[in-house]
């Protein structure tokens, strides 16, 4: 056993590191499920969200002005908090935090072929720890 400083001979040893492997991989190749639950779970609407996102939502759809040069930059998705999708599928624009002296933590992030034409959006009010879907 391995508590006991000795690991198993033969069979069990095959068996143990089989164990092991599958263990692994499991805990290494997967997203994390509490992540993708929320981003595709929680929903907002437009009119629920605050107003500088109601803004900044339109505007995406309009193809702009944005009031951050970062507006409209791929969005890595690296900690997949949001569905995986092929890297340039999303995008990021800044939602103005009133009395922020910097971009503030609120994005909405959209994903989809067409910036004027995402195929869904998320809203973030802590800087990406979490996600909402936005709903018409």
């Amino acid at each position: 056993m391995l508590f006991s400083g000795r690991l198993p001979r033969g069979n069990s040893l095959r068996r143990w590191g089989l164990g092991v492997s599958i263990a692994a991989c499991l805990l290494v190749g997967t997203e994390s499920p509490a992540k993708q639950s929320t981003a595709t779970s929680a929903a907002i609407s437009v009119n629920q969200l605050p107003i500088e996102a109601q803004v900044v939502h339109r505007q995406i759809r309009t193809g702009g002005p944005f009031a951050y040069p970062k507006d409209g930059t791929v969005f890595g998705n690296r900690e997949r908090a949001l569905p995986v999708r092929p890297r340039g599928y999303y995008r990021e624009y800044t939602v103005g935090t009133p009395g922020s002296r910097d971009r503030g933590a609120r994005r909405i992030v959209c994903g989809g072929r067409e910036a004027r034409t995402p195929e869904t959006c998320f809203y973030t009010a802590d800087h990406y720890n979490s996600f909402r879907r936005i709903t018409p």
